[in-house]
């Protein structure tokens, strides 16, 4: 049985060469040696027939010093003097010796390589094989069958990484293993009979570098979600003509450990591990009456220290006071028809009594927490934008929204008389998401939220280091001026994205929301008193508390920390929605302390100095 291993699968392709098919006889090991024995043993008979030929050139037989190890690489010594007939015939047949010495030396060295390189176990095998073959009758059918073998992979049919898969195993290529492993037509067989829990890993990943079993599938294809993670791992580092993927096997990214059920169909896919991140708290802070801890994962240094300052400023004071002003999450579809005649029989249908009437009961019918509180249509030509707003529970809603969207198209183009209405998109980009838009800014988006506090001006000094006149006056220059300057969109603010983005992800929310989440109008202004009053104005924060991420335990633990895990019905609450509207005001709340501390930070000079302590190792 000759095995080759393939660098780039980590398993041995295993050739029986050949192997008798008939059913009549079998002899397991004719003919798997003979050609490599006969290749082998041929260079050493003709390194052997040299040496000896040599040796009958050879007048006198001097004695000559050999290793105790057999073979020398040494050159040949003469232990003693040549006696010789006479001056010229010495001169002569010494002459003849020496080069015949050189060369057979010569000969015995490459042999020896060659039984090295080529191991010497072929000598014995040859003559196995060869009174097998005189024995035995001859062959009537022969295959070449692929067997699939594992070598020190990182998996092994176990979840120990041993080393890189790139490193080659010091296993006997001449040994025959006591079971056969199977061929690939026998664990494609078992693969198709839904039997893959039977196969190893080596088996199963071999199958999938091959392309019999879908990569992204693995989770379905073995029931095994760690499982699954695991043999992916190993499909990437042997995938060749990737670049550096064969790091990722051994890698630091962590698999073990870890609830892969939670993550199969709902937020992940083709998962190999998951990504850690610092995870720490800021505050208490006081929301609306209550202490709260301010859950934050992230990598700034700093981030989390400065906004403890700003909520401690803020306890200090009145503590923060939240209103909710508006909850609708948002979906805009673009529909276009043959010219603007009947774009604009849409807008005013849509528009009217009895077209919200029939919208907004196809729009309910598909769940029973999504409520439609308004449509709103605008004409590009021939296109109409048609907005729709709607709550959706305490979820934060972009599924729940998009399939009544899809529902509401299709009872408009079937029972309304608009069967000519093409749907060009179920986003048009007039939601908008995950994008800066004005018309966010100005309608709001998901939960509206307005976060004040009044912080007296000892206070203002003994924490911040600051006065008022000072903060006021930077927040002026910096947040208002500054920022439309700069042209911004919902960017009057210091860093509302640094508290949104940490606990948005802290949370389980989904972090690429946290472009239209962040937009923030800041304001100072000193009181009659001369305290601090200061609010944020964030009027699109998009939370849920339950699905997407909120499904992993990390996360929902982070919840549970804010008390706002799951749905509020499910704890007995009266308001729908209120666990998402809770967490939405505790998040503008954190901006809140955020945006204190830093313009203090800016206003005393303290910024680069905080940064080298908290966000620098020495």
């Amino acid at each position: 049985m000759g095995r080759v291993l393939k660098p780039w699968t980590g398993a041995w392709r295993t050739v029986d060469r050949p192997e008798i098919s008939s059913s009549t006889s079998s002899h397991p090991l004719q003919l798997q040696w003979l050609g490599l024995a006969l290749k082998r043993f041929f260079l050493l008979g003709t390194a052997t027939i040299l040496i000896l030929l040599l040796s009958l050139l050879r007048i006198p037989t001097p004695a000559v010093a050999m290793s105790t190890s057999g073979f020398s690489n040494q050159t040949p010594m003469i232990s003693e003097p040549i006696a010789c007939a006479g001056p010229e015939t010495t001169a002569r047949d010494n002459g003849k010796v020496a080069m015949s010495l050189w060369f057979s030396g010569a000969v015995t060295c490459l042999a020896l390589v060659a039984s090295i390189l080529f191991d010497m176990k072929a000598v014995p095998n040859f003559f196995i094989v060869l009174s097998k073959l005189l024995l035995s009758p001859p062959t009537e059918h022969l295959k070449v069958v692929e067997r699939i073998i594992p070598v020190n992979c990182t998996c092994n049919g176990s979840s120990v990484p041993s080393h890189s898969a790139r490193v080659i195993a010091t296993i006997d290529p001449y040994e025959r293993p006591q079971t056969p492993p199977k061929t690939v037509d026998e664990c494609l067989e078992q693969f198709k009979a839904q039997r893959s829990q039977e196969l190893s890993d080596a088996e199963i990943i071999e199958l999938t570098l091959r392309g019999l079993i879908p990569c992204h599938s693995l989770e379905k294809t073995l029931g095994d979600y760690s499982r699954a993670v695991r043999i992916r791992r190993a499909v990437v580092s042997r995938t060749p003509g990737t670049i550096q993927s064969a790091a990722v096997e051994v890698s630091q990214l962590p698999f073990r450990d870890y609830d892969f059920s939670r993550v199969f169909g709902a937020c992940a896919e083709n998962v190999i591990g998951y990504m850690p991140i610092p995870t720490g708290v800021a505050g208490p802070i006081r929301v609306d009456g209550s202490l709260v801890f301010l859950p934050m994962a992230t990598t700034e240094g700093a981030l989390i220290a400065s906004t403890s300052r700003g909520a401690k400023a803020i306890n200090a004071g009145t503590g923060a006071t939240t209103v909710l002003t508006n909850d609708g999450m948002t979906r805009a579809p673009v529909v276009r028809f043959q010219n603007i005649i009947r774009a604009s029989a849409m807008k005013r249908f849509i528009e009217s009594a009895e077209g919200l009437k029939t919208v907004v009961k196809a729009f309910d019918s598909t769940s029973r927490f999504v409520r439609l509180q308004r449509v709103n249509s605008t004409l590009a030509g021939s296109y109409v934008y048609l907005r729709f707003t709607a709550t959706t529970g305490d979820a934060m809603g972009m599924n729940m929204i998009s399939k009544a969207v899809q529902e509401a198209l299709t009872t408009l183009r079937r029972d309304c008389g608009f069967e000519d209405m093409a749907i060009v998109s179920l986003s048009g980009n007039y939601c908008t998401d995950k994008k800066a838009a004005a018309i966010n800014w100005v309608n709001g988006r998901g939960k509206s939220v307005v976060a004040e506090t009044v912080i007296p001006a000892k206070v203002v000094e003994q924490i911040l280091k600051c006065s008022v006149p000072s903060l006021v006056q930077l927040n002026i220059s910096k947040n208002l001026v500054g920022s439309a300057l700069a042209g911004s969109i919902g960017g009057f603010n210091a860093h509302a994205a640094n508290i949104v983005t940490a606990m948005f992800l802290a949370t389980g929310q989904d972090a690429a929301q946290n472009m239209g989440s962040s937009s923030c109008l800041t304001l100072m202004e000193e009181t009659a008193e001369g305290d601090l009053q200061m609010s944020v104005s964030m009027p699109s924060i998009e939370v849920g508390t339950v699905g997407g991420g909120t499904v992993l335990e990390p996360q929902a633990a982070m919840l549970d920390l804010v008390g706002v895990r799951g749905g509020s019905t499910e704890l007995g609450q009266q308001e729908v929605g209120g666990n998402a509207a809770r967490l939405a005001r505790i998040i503008a709340s954190g901006v809140l302390a955020g945006e204190l501390s830093l313009c203090s930070a800016l206003v005393t000079g303290e910024l680069v100095q905080s940064h080298m302590i908290h966000n620098r190792k020495s």
